[in-house]
């Protein structure tokens, strides 16, 4: 970075940092830690907040599904007893009788129980309605005669009760090895949900129990419409959820946001000896509402102390420092303005500003007279930059400048403009001749015929370069600047200026003409080169005439390019 990239930069902090705001920085720095640090407290608080329901999370799902499995564990002991009794009793041909006799009624989570012979059709049953119903095609029924242990179903309607449940099923070969039997019991899944019910849940916090398709098959009272929908269809969760939990694990958490923008966490755990996943969640948004609402609270409280501790520091900067600055800033812009009376009263302004007011009124009037002498530098330097000192006349410069205006002031009226182009004969003969003094002196003198020349004719004349000069008339038609051009020829030859290497041993000019009437798509070099192409005509004619351009039509008594 250089020294004055950093100088810029250095201006511009101090100008960010101004009296007023240093002095609201310093009563920031005393307030704002005070209470940054109760929102730190309040920060800490509900993070814990949200380790603590993390862990409360996969503590419910791993005892609410600890709970499930005690109930499928108590329907296998009396799928098991029954198919021991249903075995023995098999033998005196009384198996269905007795198993049904034994039966305990005392387990309202079993809504039936049934035999089933190997062809899937029910034998036996406490409900009388299902004796005669086929099974065959049911997957538990399937499986267990495949792997002769005990299966429990994922999300089924009975029949012929049509009513929502899952089965369990035992095979009764487990046993007794020959016979090819099932003992099935459909369970009640309302005491599955009334289970979830008894469970203590905090806001925001819901629990569903999910079989091995993604079926609810229980769910606390507030939910028992998701009973036997798709969990994809349950705003508990999404299908990111599902995916997790179809993943072969025990146990397992993920945390998402859900499509309106709720941070949720979930934690799911297996049941054991089934497919279904007891998944509880929590709506992160609901349980740290309060901690929320009070941190909140707690930045609407910072923002508010900040904002009247930089009240307070403002007011105090505006009434003991900028109010006397400002009143100096305006005596000085007053100054600048030229008002050098202005003053301002020193009894308005504290001790400490008094002799910054003196020095000020100082530097004003000091700055005033700079200012006036360096516009009359200004002015000469104008002048001079437009000035040729050897002929007196305008320079190249100057003569450019007036051409652009005249050219404009003719375009709007439609007037004529002629320019004359003006060249010493032998010029260089001349100077090698006599010396560049002597030069320069019949440059003098041939300027000064040109400026009483132009002033007769509102004209403008310039020294176009080396022996070279210009003069420009106004609303003149071409007969008119050939005949100026006659007299600009006719007062320099009259001037007898020797010039012995000249044929007419005296100085001499050529003179082109040329005469345009603008036009808007016309540029002002073309009148410049018309007249420079008549001038070296001039020259070709042997020197010391007057030649017009046929830009336009010129007077008949002049001699044009065009023919």
């Amino acid at each position: 970075m250089s020294i004055a990239s950093f100088g810029r930069n250095t201006s511009k902090l101090k100008a960010l940092l101004g009296i007023r705001a240093r002095l609201g920085i310093l009563a920031l720095i005393l307030v704002v830690p005070l209470m940054l640090d109760r929102v730190r407290i309040l920060e800490v608080t509900r993070s814990k907040q949200i380790t603590q329901a993390a862990n409360e999370l996969s503590e419910l799902a791993k005892h609410t599904a600890d709970a499930q499995r005690e109930i499928i564990s108590t329907v296998q002991a009396v799928l098991k007893s029954s198919a021991y009794i249903y075995s023995t009793a098999a033998q005196q041909g009384r198996g269905c009788a007795i198993m049904r006799a034994s039966l305990r009624v005392d387990l309202p989570w079993i809504r039936s129980l049934n035999l089933v012979d190997a062809d899937g059709v029910i034998q036996c049953s406490t409900q009388s309605a299902f004796v005669g119903a086929n099974v065959r095609d049911r997957d538990y029924f399937q499986r267990a005669m495949e792997t002769h242990e005990f299966v429990v179903s994922d999300y089924v309607v009975a029949r012929p009760s049509g009513a929502p449940t899952i089965v369990a099923a035992y095979p009764v070969s487990a046993i007794e090895g020959n016979s090819e039997a099932l003992i099935i019991a459909a369970v009640d899944l309302k005491w599955m949900s009334q289970l979830i019910n008894n469970r203590g849940l905090r806001a925001g916090m819901s629990v569903l129990l999910v079989d091995g398709n993604g079926i609810i098959l229980a769910a606390p009272e507030d939910s028992a419409n998701l009973i036997g929908r798709p969990l994809k269809d349950a705003s508990l969760l999404e299908a990111v959820t599902l995916r997790e939990i179809n993943l072969d694990r025990e146990y397992g958490s993920i945390s998402f946001e859900s499509a309106d923008g709720e941070k949720k966490a979930v934690s799911f755990a297996r049941v054991a000896g089934t497919r279904a996943r007891m998944i509880v969640s929590i709506n992160q948004s609901a349980m740290l509402s309060d901690i929320n609402g009070e941190i909140r609270t707690a930045y609407i409280q910072l923002a508010l102390v900040g904002l009247f501790t930089l009240l307070g520091a403002w007011f105090a900067g505006e009434r003991l420092i900028m109010r006397p600055v400002r009143m100096m800033t305006d005596m000085t812009n007053r100054f600048g303005r030229g008002e050098l009376s202005a003053r301002v009263s020193t009894a308005a302004l504290p001790a400490e500003f008094v002799p910054l007011a003196k020095a000020f009124d100082s530097m004003a009037s000091q700055l005033s007279e700079r200012e006036r002498e360096m516009a009359a530098a200004n002015d000469r330097l104008t002048v001079i930059a437009t000035l040729d000192l050897v002929s007196g006349l305008a320079n190249r410069r100057g003569f450019q400048s007036r051409l652009e205006f005249e050219w404009m002031k003719a375009l709007q009226s439609g007037s004529q403009l002629s320019v004359l182009m003006i060249d010493v004969d032998h010029f260089k003969l001349f100077n090698d001749t006599y010396g560049h003094p002597e030069g320069d002196a019949c440059l003098k003198r041939i300027g000064g015929v040109l400026a009483a020349t132009a002033n007769s004719y509102s004209g403008f004349a310039a020294r176009y370069g080396g022996e070279e000069f210009c003069l420009l008339l106004p609303s003149s038609m071409s007969a008119h600047a050939m005949q100026v051009g006659e007299e600009v020829r006719a007062a320099v030859e009259g001037l007898s200026i020797p010039h012995r290497t000249s044929p007419g041993k005296a100085v001499t000019v050529s003179v082109g003409v040329a005469t345009v009437t603008p036009g808007d798509a016309q540029p002002e070099d073309d009148l410049i080169e018309a007249a420079d192409a008549a001038l070296y005509a001039a020259k070709r004619q042997g020197r010391n005439a007057v030649v017009a351009h046929g830009l336009i039509q010129p007077a008949p008594s002049a001699i044009s390019l065009a023919g």
